[in-house]
């Protein structure tokens, strides 16, 4: 049984969890606060430390807070300035021994609960936006909604980031979400819309048709389909 140890970092945690070929969990979940600064030798320190508590494992996935391209960060905002241009991949598999891959999390966090058929936008809510859209199980890569005008001249990060959380408080970020779900059908036409993220535990409104709350263990159990997209959809199939 080939063995996938799956990484999901952060803006606030590092997790870790070793799964099998379905994507099925194998270990408990692993995870620490991120460093600060979260540079990539501190970050790569703590993928080490959590890797060596898990035991075996013949690869790695990993989903990173922002942009990447074939294996090296483009955009990290809300960890470091130093992420950009760093060969994550290479390093990391260069540190563990072990092949490695890496993708935006929003996009391993899809690939643990998309259905595979048709147009499916993914939004998670942690400490930024990330974000990710699927054809028919395939991920069209490198969409940075977060950064795009939402209201008032105000990008969705800035109006639905845990910043804006904390500063306006859990009534008014409900009303801006219920605002943004109406406008991403009309940028997309999605055939489902998925939110996950860490701050999805603060929804307080029943969601329209064709739009789904996923847990955040997605971001992990994806990580699979970075090597086999036979496994995507882990979650669901799962339960």
């Amino acid at each position: 049984m080939t063995k996938t140890l799956s990484i999901d970092i952060g803006g606030s945690k590092v997790k870790a969890m070793v799964l099998d070929e379905a994507g099925q969990p194998i270990t408990d979940r692993e995870r620490m606060k991120t460093p600060q600064p979260a540079t990539p030798p501190a970050i790569l320190a703590a993928i080490k430390e959590l890797a060596g508590k898990l035991g075996a494992y013949d690869r790695i996935s990993v989903g990173f807070p922002g942009a990447v391209r074939h294996g090296v960060i483009e955009t990290a905002p809300n960890l470091d300035p130093l992420w950009k241009r760093f060969r994550l991949e290479e390093e990391l598999s260069a540190l563990l021994k072990r092949p490695a891959r890496v993708a935006n999390d929003a996009t391993v966090q899809g690939y643990g609960a998309i259905s595979g058929k048709g147009v499916e936008l993914v939004i998670t809510l942690g400490t930024g936006l990330g974000s990710a859209i699927f054809l028919d199980g395939i991920s069209l890569p490198n969409l940075e909604l977060a950064h795009h005008p939402f209201r008032h001249g105000k990008t969705y990060e800035e109006l639905l980031g845990q910043k804006a959380l904390e500063r306006d408080g859990k009534k008014k970020w409900n009303k801006r979400l219920r605002k943004a779900i109406p406008q991403l059908f009309n940028l997309f036409y999605y055939d489902r819309l998925l939110l996950g993220g860490g701050n999805t535990e603060h929804l307080d409104f029943k969601l329209p048709e064709s739009v789904y709350q996923i847990p955040n263990i997605a971001g992990i159990v994806g990580g699979v389909a970075l090597w086999d997209v036979s496994a995507i959809g882990a979650v669901a199939s799962a339960g």
